[in-house]
Parts: structure tokens; C-alpha cells; sequence
């Protein structure tokens, strides 16, 4: 059994390969087989991952689930399929956030996810994840996510993992943050 992460529409409906699948909470969902290229419950590793199929944070759910049962995987992205599925818990945007920091701090050698900024980046979707030496991130309004990933000097590493949140008062709206919550000025030196 291992844990994954799955997005859905918001009834908890998906569609994979032209076939409809309604997901039922607190059971074991099955299917007779699991192939990454067609068949299958399809989920990934990384949650970020889940943004390339579901990409619209408003019109769809994430979950993090278990999966078991025949487990398959085809090296595209995180992504697996597999013959059981269970959700285990709704993911807020923040719980996604960390989840996908998570991952980032578990496997920092493996690929990046498309959506991960190197070095400095500004809130997409709500949140923005920065991986680097020292990364910097600004949202655009209240309720944005700052997610941080800091590399150590001499590798990939992930040496320090930080969450800051546009509030208006600590952080602010269209400003430059590092991992502390420490103001930047544009060419990145604390203000």
C-alpha cells in the first residue's frame, strides 16, 4: 500500500481513456487492471503532478489516497495506476502546497514538476513554489501560498522547507519574499 494523491472533478467523477468512474469515499474503489497507457485508477506520487490533468484549482478536488493492489508504473511524470483506490482525505490548497514541498524535500533529484520555479517566481493558481540557493516568491493577493524549496550550496538538497501566506499585514500582495518571510528588493537583496 502506498500513499499518492488524485485529482477529481468536484462530484468526484474522472474520465480516463473515454471510460466514466464514479469515486466513492471511505471504500476500496477496484478495477480489474492497471496499465498507466489505458487502464486503471490513474494517480501520481508528486501532487503537483495532478495539476497537469486537473489543472483548474476551481473546478476540481485533490485527494490523498492509498492505492494497492496491482501498482503500475511507466516513468511519464509521477503518475501510476493502479487496481485499488481509496481517498483518504480532501486537500486544501495550502495541504497541497506542503504535500507538494513534501515531495520536492523526499526526491530532490528527481525531475522538477513543470509548475516549480527555480530561483524566483510569482503565484500561479493561487500559490507559487520556489526551489533554489535561495528562492524568492511574491503573490498577487491575499491568500496566496508561498511555497519554498532551498537547495544546499553544493547540490540539489533540500536543506529547509518554508510556507508564507499573502495576509496583507506580514506578507504583502506583489512583493518579493525569501524563505523567512524577509522582504527583497528586486534584485533580490533584503529590505
Amino acid at each position: 500500500m502506498r500513499i499518492a494523491y488524485k485529482a477529481f472533478a468536484p462530484d468526484l467523477s474522472c474520465t480516463s481513456g473515454g471510460n466514466h468512474y464514479q469515486y466513492q469515499i471511505g471504500v476500496w474503489n477496484e478495477e480489474p487492471e492497471a496499465n498507466c497507457a489505458k487502464n486503471g485508477f490513474h494517480c501520481a506520487e508528486n501532487p503537483l503532478d495532478c495539476l497537469s490533468y486537473y489543472p483548474d484549482w476551481d473546478h476540481a478536488v485533490y485527494y490523498m489516497v492509498l492505492v494497492d493492489g496491482d501498482i503500475d508504473e511507466d516513468a511519464y511524470d509521477s503518475r501510476i495506476s493502479c487496481t485499488r483506490l481509496k481517498l483518504v482525505k480532501q486537500l486544501d490548497k495550502m495541504e497541497f502546497v506542503i504535500h507538494g514541498l513534501n515531495y520536492i524535500q523526499k526526491y530532490p533529484f528527481l525531475p522538477e514538476n513543470k509548475l516549480v520555479r527555480r530561483n524566483r517566481g510569482s503565484t500561479e493558481r493561487g500559490f507559487v513554489i520556489v526551489r533554489g540557493r535561495s528562492p524568492k516568491a511574491m503573490g498577487g493577493q491575499i491568500g496566496a501560498i508561498l511555497g519554498f524549496a532551498k537547495e544546499e550550496k553544493s547540490s540539489r538538497r533540500i536543506v529547509e522547507i518554508g510556507l508564507q501566506v499573502v495576509d496583507g499585514n506580514n506578507i504583502l500582495p506583489d512583493t518579493l519574499y525569501n524563505i523567512n518571510g524577509k522582504r527583497c528588493s528586486e534584485k533580490g537583496r533584503k529590505k
